[in-house]
């Protein structure tokens, strides 16, 4: 443009057009276009012939015309074309960009490739939410795990909660819900996700749906309304959708670690807190800041928690263990008990009359095992022999929950005592601690140990100590408030006199 200026500037002051074109070193026919217009004409895209796509036209149609009626996920892409092109026809010389730009357009003739114009859209403060679950790959305790991430975003503020869960239950999905409204310190009007089975059970005519029974005593708990994508339109949910994306690539890269699910799940809350001081483009206030507005906006949190558990009754068999599904957990309770079971997405409940007896984290393999120690310990006090082979104890060793002091003190109690007296003393302690707390008997055995006991009565006794120990009292100022007290001395003249024979 510099230089069509100056030969116009040039020719106003009388200088030809074969002059300017020596001049410039141009030809006269760009000199004659700088006159005629200020601005360059667009230059023409030359149209680039591929001779070599004709010979395999008919065979890319045929894939095209068949990919028609395939499901929408499982069609051609041009890369996978290309691939098989070059598998077919080892000869082929056809080039992948150039494969790709036909294939493109011949999709969008044959309407195979989306062209959806999407509308944008606009939400007031508290009203609408999007739910999904996607997946993620965790290290806990060492070992790469695939969790089940719940995910809530709020449309109008952007924020969004996410928690994991080992499966994706229907326990799962009203235990997220109750930790997002949590989070976000009340209730949206209305909620909208896929058809998932945990919610859905019919699809209906239309945006009606027939939920189940737990789903819709949930929804009246806690007085939201929930709606449902059309079926294959999960896009028509597409701020969880893209919240679920983003949060994956730019969180849980690299793969996080964690001890267990219940770290993991506080550092996810941290991270959702952490993400709300970004903001979304062409919007003022940050994602945390829209957040505090919308609170106000919220419908007010329901009284009380809804139970979703499954409740069943169960026997207690003959190793002291209730059966769920294929897994096994311990309980404290007499062979052939019959106690109630309650059991939620993270956690198995057993009751008795009641009272909560025993609980462990939810297991969701087949044929594993969660067994408590503290469980056997009035039956290992009849059978000591038992302890030191037993399943419970290398559980315990391998959570981390048998330290290497309780070790050192059993084998001291068998050197001394012999085995069998020495593993019932070590049973003893053992019950004392799962009274009066663990970390007060672990205490207490250190300090023994370091002072050279080895004796279990020692142990004992620091416990006691430990249990009784009081705070000392504060210091009371004394100075001049017993004078009031003060009495003169008694003479003991008369008792001399006595003595001495005399008469006082």
């Amino acid at each position: 443009m510099d230089l069509y200026a100056e030969m116009r500037r040039d020719h106003e002051r009388g200088e030809g057009i074969k002059a300017l074109g020596r001049k410039y070193k141009v030809h006269r026919r760009m000199v004659r276009e700088a006159l005629s217009s200020a601005l360059p004409e667009a230059r023409k895209k030359p149209e680039r012939l591929s001779p070599q796509i004709d010979i395999y036209e008919a065979w890319i149609e045929s894939i095209l015309t068949a990919d028609g009626s395939a499901p929408r996920k499982q069609r051609h892409t041009a890369r996978r074309i290309w691939t098989r092109l070059r598998e077919e026809f080892p000869a082929a010389t056809v080039g992948e960009s150039t494969l790709r730009h036909y294939v493109g357009a011949r999709k969008r003739e044959l309407r195979l490739s989306s062209g959806a114009v999407m509308v944008p859209q606009s939400y007031a403060m508290g009203v609408e939410a999007q739910v999904d679950f996607y997946e993620a790959t965790v290290e806990l305790n060492g070992e790469r795990t695939v969790l089940q991430i719940f995910c809530m975003r709020s449309m109008a503020s952007g924020a969004a909660f996410h928690c994991a869960f080992r499966r994706q239950t229907q326990q799962a999905l009203l235990e997220g819900h109750e930790r997002a409204f949590a989070y976000f310190g009340g209730v949206f009007e209305l909620l909208r996700y896929d058809n998932l089975p945990l919610a859905v059970r019919k699809i209906l005519k239309g945006r009606q749906r027939l939920q189940t029974r737990l789903f819709y005593a949930f929804q009246a708990h806690w007085g939201y309304r929930a709606e449902y994508c059309n079926p294959g339109e999960g896009h028509e949910k597409g701020g969880v959708e893209g919240e679920n994306g983003w949060f994956r690539r730019n969180v849980l890269v690299p793969v996080p670690k964690a001890a267990d699910l219940n770290s993991f799940n506080h550092w996810l809350e941290e991270q959702c807190q952490r993400c709300g001081e970004r903001r979304i483009t062409g919007r003022e206030e940050s994602i945390a800041e829209a957040r505090q507005q919308e609170r106000a906006a919220l419908q007010p949190l329901a009284e009380g928690s809804f139970d979703a558990s499954q409740r069943t009754q169960v026997q207690v068999d003959a190793k002291g263990c209730v059966q769920v599904h294929t897994n096994f957990y311990s309980t404290p309770l007499g062979p052939g008990t019959k106690a109630e079971l309650r059991s939620s997405a993270t956690r198995i409940e057993i009751w008795r009359e009641g009272r909560c007896v025993a609980w462990h984290e939810r297991l969701y393999g087949r044929y594993q095992k969660s067994l408590n120690l503290e469980h056997y310990l009035t039956t290992l006090s009849r059978k000591p022999g038992a302890l030191a082979g037993s399943s419970p104890l290398k559980q315990w060793r391998r959570d981390g929950r048998w330290p290497k002091c309780f070790d050192e003190l059993w084998e001291a109690l068998k050197s001394r005592q012999g085995e069998p007296a020495g593993t019932r003393a070590m049973i003893g302690l053992l019950q004392l601690g799962a009274a009066q707390g663990w970390d007060c008997l672990r205490a207490a055995v250190e300090q023994a140990l370091e002072l050279g006991s080895r004796d279990a009565e020692a142990v004992r006794h620091l416990m006691v100590v430990a249990g009784s120990a009081r705070q000392p009292c504060e210091a009371i100022a004394v100075e001049g408030r017993l004078l009031a007290f003060e009495r003169p001395q008694p003479s003991v003249q008369g008792y001399d006199a006595l003595l001495g024979g005399g008469i006082a």
